[in-house]
């Protein structure tokens, strides 16, 4: 592995020299119990098969959304589209937005990083991140071209809250923003003081959750931290990480996906460490290492890069595993 895991996407050459990551937000989460341990087996529910970009395959996928009858969309990051995949189909996926090739058309998209579901006007939501722009698909199927919610922002993730207002991080502003649907500017909600490690900063913010009080939590990518800044906050609360890059229960190694269940556990995809890990609230100093922890591999028990992270009503854990183009769930027990 190389030093710089945030390399820009335009320089990663295929199939990839720099390893690069992405996550999720969710909706209704289930209530897992705070003694909740999972299978350490995952289920390979689509990829696996290689990088391609058949149906059947995915190519260094970033972020993915688990709707409530368990479909799991994921942002298949080097073939510019988005597949989708119904529970229990685990043979082929199906293209819902984009496959048409790397472009700028409203058909098309460049290097998607995130997405989630607008249940109420049943549609995703993408960041087309090399395009600089938030778009919106509807699912109807013959749908053929998206439209541009925000544009000039270099996104890296996003996610709605309870009132449908959309937070997008922005990597090159190192900041989120909260945004009515059809606003363009957006108000600053985390970070936008530069690029650095102080309380009232991030350093490449990546994926987001915003829990049912509006507060935002941050995968601070650089920081090796997940920040949660309060609604209304000037400055942000380190809740994981924060000890500088490393493998101990106290550190993290360039975070990706995130998400908290309703008794506000954290969970977080610690990339290259090649593990999940879970922040338990009121105990801010070090998580637990709840799926892997086995070392990099392609085994049913280990991990290549995990970066989009998501669970179902059910507490079921379902990893975007990177470098090895496949999503596992791993079953809670």
């Amino acid at each position: 592995m190389t030093a710089d895991k945030t390399l820009d996407a335009e320089t990663i050459p295929h199939p990839i020299r720099e390893r690069f990551p992405v996550i999720l937000t969710l909706s209704l989460l289930g209530n897992i119990p705070a003694n909740a341990k999972w299978k350490q087996n995952g289920v390979t529910i689509a990829g696996d098969h290689g990088q391609g970009d058949a149906t059947n395959q995915l190519s260094l996928p970033f972020g993915l959304f688990v709707d409530d009858d368990q479909t799991v969309v994921i942002a298949d990051y080097y073939n510019h589209r988005i597949m989708q995949w119904k529970n229990g189909d685990t043979t082929n996926g199906q293209v819902v937005t984009g496959g048409n090739g790397q472009g700028n058309g409203l058909h098309q998209l460049n290097h998607p990083t995130d997405i989630l579901i607008d249940k109420e006007t049943d549609s995703l939501i993408i960041c087309d991140r090399m395009n600089r722009r938030v778009v919106r698909w509807s699912r109807r199927s013959d749908t053929t071209q998206g439209e541009i919610l925000i544009d000039n922002i270099k996104c890296y993730g996003v996610a709605m809250d309870e009132q449908r207002y959309l937070y997008v991080s922005d990597i090159e502003r190192h900041e989120v923003r909260r945004y009515q649907l059809g606003e363009k500017n957006g108000t600053l909600v985390a970070g936008g003081n530069g690029k650095g490690d102080g309380l009232n900063q991030l350093n490449f913010p990546t994926y987001l959750f915003v829990d049912r009080q509006r507060n935002v939590y941050v995968s601070d990518e650089q920081n090796h931290r997940v920040m949660k800044w309060n609604n209304g906050a000037k400055e942000g609360i380190v809740v994981a990480g924060g000890q500088g890059q490393g493998n101990a229960l106290t550190q993290l190694s360039y975070p990706q996906g995130i998400f908290l269940d309703t008794l506000g556990t954290l969970y977080v995809a610690d990339t290259w460490n090649h593990r999940v890990m879970r922040w338990t609230q009121g105990d801010k100093k070090q998580g637990t290492v709840i799926v892997d922890g086995n070392g990099e591999g392609a085994g049913a028990n280990q991990f290549n890069g995990p970066v989009g992270l998501s669970c179902d009503r059910h507490g079921n854990l379902y990893v975007v595993d990177y470098n090895n183009a496949r999503v596992q769930r791993f079953s809670i027990e």
